[in-house]
């Protein structure tokens, strides 16, 4: 299925609503919910295909996915994100569960596996870990109350800004109390046991910073969002743009792909459309960023806007999250054919993250600080239909941008010996670890295919090849101008930077900026969507 029309296919108007810039999860949601709501909507995106981190890539009659390894809470009908998901794609994506084991985390040569389920996980944390009782109960504890606490949080991103600066005290103050600790001091308020940490910790690529680094509040929402298990969308990722792109058609939105905005067009301190790099000018009521802040500003807000000055101040507040490399191996057989389960490995050489991590940065052949390896074919139930007969994995390693910035000003698969050999070591280095796990793939592997930073930049249109937009520190949460509405009138921004990274946070991103488009009266069934979710409490007849 085709997503989206070519530019050069495309009939456009001279004025729309809405226009969206960029057809990541935040963006399509956002301009899901608006021309749910009557409105017209244009969706714009340089790439020549949608989706953002949810695309999907082919290649040699393989295929992977980009970003969606795993999606949690998806699977569970009822829970805030499935709601949202069956809203805005009309209930056509079906979810498989995965495994009970959803993440298997290595600490040098010992494993420790993620179990669905609070109780679960918490009683297989404690058999691995008998003396540290209390602080595992304490730790799944805070989780919940830094959870609890961020849904007035990121409610009040969708506020006006006269009312969320009377507001702001009241609705945040519990969550940055979480926010402005790093999980390393939450940890250690808990526990001193160094292998306890780096195990409940197993998760931090998910984010993007190890334990020191990170804000308490991105590690508790993800330990959250994967407590109860994960899913994976039947027919790949790309099923979700797919999905999409149908229902934005049926209410007469358009979403255009290879149509490269070059600026905001405004008109003194107001948005009035965009200029596409072709010179075509679009005019909008409104206009929506998905294309992160850091780009917003400093490449699509015109340098005639009175405010630009004052966003580029707050930038420097503010850093782009981390590169990194992914292996895509192609599989002459069905992984699961050969036993490999649909779980996730997060494989570390020992317990300091932090370490391991700073001692990698400098130049490429030091040891891995982490290796994740994820098995999409394993957890596509559709995928035997596609692809009988083949398999896939996928291998995602850190990687500093200063490694590849050299080749920055070279072209896509032109980039020379120097650049290929690089790939080739690196290639070499994680399929060892592969068949060290996995010793039944050996001859069984087809193809392969590395990917840099510089892909990353080349098609995601991030300066330094950074996948979860700016960093979850604890300074990223404090800064108020992260916010979906901007000091430009009519202009908004959506995706990873207003909430947080993943799907579950672009996607909430999506539907918070669309309150804020349409008002509180016009969105009240969209603010019913993001209230917390409540499990019905079973009677005693069906208990």
């Amino acid at each position: 299925m085709t997503i989206g029309t070519l530019l050069r296919r495309a009939s456009l108007e001279n004025h729309y609503d809405t226009i969206v810039i960029g057809s990541g999860i935040g963006g399509l949601t956002t301009a899901v919910c608006l021309a749910k709501a009557g409105q017209k909507v244009l969706v714009l995106e340089r790439h020549y295909t949608a989706g953002g981190f949810t695309h999907t890539y082919e290649r040699k009659g393989y295929e992977w996915d980009v970003g969606v390894h795993y999606i949690g809470d998806v699977h569970r009908e009822g829970s805030t994100l499935r709601r949202v998901f069956d809203y805005i794609s009309d209930q056509r994506i079906q979810w498989a569960e995965m495994e009970e084991v959803y993440d298997r985390i290595y600490i040098g040569s010992e494993s420790f596996d993620y179990v669905k389920g609070e109780d679960a996980f918490r009683e297989r944390m404690i058999q691995r870990f008998p003396e540290e009782r209390n602080a595992i109960i304490e730790y799944l504890k805070l989780v919940k109350q830094a959870n609890r606490s961020s849904s007035s949080y990121f409610m009040e991103h969708a506020l006006p800004s006269w009312l969320a600066k009377i507001l702001h005290k009241k609705l945040t103050a519990n969550f940055l109390h979480y926010a402005s600790q790093t999980t390393e001091e939450v940890l250690l308020g808990l526990t001193k046991n160094r292998k306890l940490i780096a195990v409940l910790t197993g998760q931090w690529g998910d984010y993007g910073l190890p334990p020191s680094q990170s804000s308490f509040v991105i590690h508790a929402m993800v330990a959250k969002h994967y407590l109860n298990g994960a899913a994976y969308p039947v027919g790949g990722s790309a099923v979700i743009a797919q999905e999409l792109d149908a229902v934005l058609r049926n209410h007469g939105a358009q979403l255009i792909t290879s149509a490269e905005v070059e600026s905001i067009v405004t008109q003194g301190n107001k948005a009035t459309g965009v200029k596409l790099v072709d010179g075509r000018i679009i005019h909008a009521k409104n206009v929506v960023s998905g294309a992160g802040v850091i780009n917003t500003f400093q490449k699509l807000l015109p340098d005639t806007c009175s405010v630009k000055g004052e966003y580029l101040k707050n930038l420097q507040y503010v850093s782009p999250s981390f590169a990194h490399m992914c292996l895509y191996i192609g599989l002459k057989v069905n992984p699961r054919e050969l036993g490999i389960p649909t779980t996730n490995l997060w494989i570390y050489p020992n317990e300091h993250h932090d370490a391991n991590l700073a001692q990698f940065m400098p130049e490429p052949g030091l040891e891995f600080p982490v290796v994740y390896i994820s098995f999409p074919s394993s957890k596509d139930p559709a995928w035997e239909t596609k692809h009988p007969g083949k398999g896939t994995i996928e291998m995602v390693v850190p990687a500093p941008y200063q490694w590849f910035e050299k080749w920055k000003d070279t072209k896509w698969q032109k980039r020379g010996s120097e650049y290929k050999q690089l790939k080739q070591d690196i290639t070499d280095r994680l399929l060892s670890i592969l068949l060290e796990k996995f010793p039944q793939l050996k001859d069984k592997i087809h193809y392969t295919e590395l990917s840099s930073p510089l892909s990353t930049a080349h098609f995601s249109n991030y300066q330094k090849g950074e996948i979860y937009g700016i960093n979850h520190d604890p300074q990223r949460f404090k800064e108020r101008w992260l916010r979906t509405d901007t000091p430009v009138r009519n202009l908004y921004l959506t995706g990873q930077d207003i909430v947080t990274c993943g799907v579950g946070g672009a996607l909430s991103a999506g539907v918070l900026t669309a309150i804020r488009v349409l008002g509180p009266f016009r969105a009240r069934h969209l603010i019913n969507l993001m209230k917390p979710y409540k499990p019905k409490a079973q009677s005693v007849a069906s208990a």
